[in-house]
C-alpha cells in the first residue's frame, strides 16, 4: 500500500517535470525578434510528402493495359465518350473535358457541366484538346482508344475501360477507379425503384395500347425494337407493348413512310436525331406532310410524342438519360391518358 506522503512526492516531481518539460518546448521555439514561434519541422514537409496519418497521394487502379498510377483523388479528369459526362455527372463529379456529339450538352447535364469543355467527337481523339486542360487522368473505353493509348499517356496517366453490354457495369468500372462504389450503386437501386413506379404508373395509362419507338434521322427514319437498348428501355423496363408486326428479332430498322401502315400504333414516340441539322428537319417536314403520316392512328388520336435528341441520345446507355426520359414519357402520356 502507498503512503500518502509518498504519492504526494510523487506528484510534486511529475508536476516539476510537466513545467520544465513545457518551458524547454517554448524556449526551444522562439526567436530573438520578441517570441515569434517558428513552424514546426512538420510543416516545412513539402506538401507532396504524406505523413503517416494522411491519405497517401496516389493509387494502383487495374486496367485492360496493366496496373496504372493515378492521383487518389483526381481533380481534372477527362472523359472519352459522348456517354461519359452521364456517368461522371450521375456520380456527382465533374471532368474538366469530355467528348460531346450534340453542339450543347443536354438539359439534364447543363449545370452540372457548365465549366466543363466539350472535346466534339472524331474519328481520332482530340489530343490538343486534352493537352490544353491539362488532364491528371484520362478515362476512356478501350474500343474506342485502344490504338491512342501510347499517345495518351503521354498526356496524363490513362485509365482504359473494357467494353460492356450493359450500362451499369460501366458505371460501376468508373466508379471503381474514383472511389465512388457505394455512389454507383445508389444511383442504380434509386433508377430501378423509378422504373418500377413509372412501370405501374403507365400501365394505368396506357394499358394493352401499342407503342411506336422512332428517330429521324438526317436521311432515314429508324424504328427501334424490345432487343435494343433504347427500344428495351421502352417495352421492356417501362412495360410499353410493341407492335405485333414489328420482327423481334432485328434490333432496328430503316424503314420508309410507306412502311407505317403496318405498323400503324395507338402511341408514336418521335426522336429527332438533332433538332439543330438542317437534313434533319427536311426529313422531318417530309414525313409529316405526307398523306400516309396523317392518316396514321396515332396522329389522328393526337397520341404523338416528340421527344429532344440531346435529352434521349444515350437512352438506355446512361442513368441519367433514362431518369430523365422517364419524367418525359410520364409527363407526355398524362397529357393524352385514359
Amino acid at each position: 500500500m502507498i503512503k500518502r506522503s509518498s504519492w504526494t512526492g510523487r506528484f510534486k516531481i511529475q508536476a516539476v517535470l510537466l513545467i520544465l518539460v513545457l518551458l524547454l518546448s517554448a524556449c526551444g521555439n522562439a526567436t530573438n525578434d520578441g517570441g515569434k514561434v517558428e513552424p514546426s519541422k512538420e510543416a516545412n514537409k513539402p506538401a507532396t510528402e504524406a505523413t503517416e496519418t494522411s491519405e497517401p497521394k496516389e493509387r494502383t487502379v487495374s486496367t485492360v493495359k496493366g496496373d496504372v498510377v493515378i492521383p487518389n483523388k483526381p481533380e481534372r479528369i477527362v472523359g472519352m465518350s459522348a456517354v461519359y459526362a452521364d456517368f461522371l455527372g450521375a456520380l456527382g463529379v465533374k471532368p474538366i473535358a469530355v467528348e460531346n456529339y450534340h453542339a450543347e450538352f443536354p438539359t439534364y447535364l447543363t449545370e452540372a457541366m457548365k465549366d466543363t469543355t466539350k472535346l466534339g467527337m472524331s474519328r481520332t481523339p482530340n489530343f490538343e484538346g486534352m493537352l490544353a486542360v491539362s488532364p491528371d487522368v484520362i478515362l476512356t473505353p478501350a474500343w474506342w482508344s485502344e490504338t491512342s493509348y501510347d499517345q495518351l499517356t503521354k498526356i496524363a496517366p490513362t485509365v482504359l475501360l473494357p467494353q460492356r453490354d450493359n450500362w451499369r457495369d460501366e458505371l460501376k468500372d468508373i466508379a471503381g477507379v474514383l472511389g465512388k462504389e457505394a455512389e454507383a450503386e445508389k444511383v442504380i437501386a434509386d433508377l430501378v425503384t423509378k422504373g418500377e413506379e413509372a412501370k405501374a404508373k403507365l400501365d394505368t395509362l396506357v394499358g394493352d395500347e401499342t407503342v411506336l419507338y422512332m428517330m429521324v434521322m438526317p436521311k432515314e427514319l429508324v424504328v427501334f425494337g424490345e432487343t435494343i437498348d433504347r427500344g428495351s428501355f421502352i417495352h421492356k423496363q417501362l412495360g410499353l407493348t410493341p407492335v405485333p408486326s414489328f420482327p423481334q428479332s432485328e434490333l432496328s430498322l430503316t424503314i420508309s413512310m410507306e412502311k407505317m401502315p403496318e405498323y400503324n400504333p395507338d402511341h408514336l414516340i418521335i426522336q429527332l436525331d438533332d433538332e439543330e441539322n438542317p437534313d434533319v428537319k427536311k426529313m422531318y417536314e417530309q414525313m409529316t406532310d405526307n398523306s400516309v403520316w396523317k392518316n396514321l392512328k396515332a396522329v389522328k388520336s393526337g397520341q404523338v410524342y416528340f421527344v429532344g435528341g440531346k435529352e434521349w441520345f444515350s437512352l438506355g446507355m446512361s442513368p441519367l438519360a433514362d431518369s430523365y426520359a422517364i419524367d418525359d414519357i410520364i409527363a407526355k402520356f398524362e397529357t393524352t391518358g385514359k
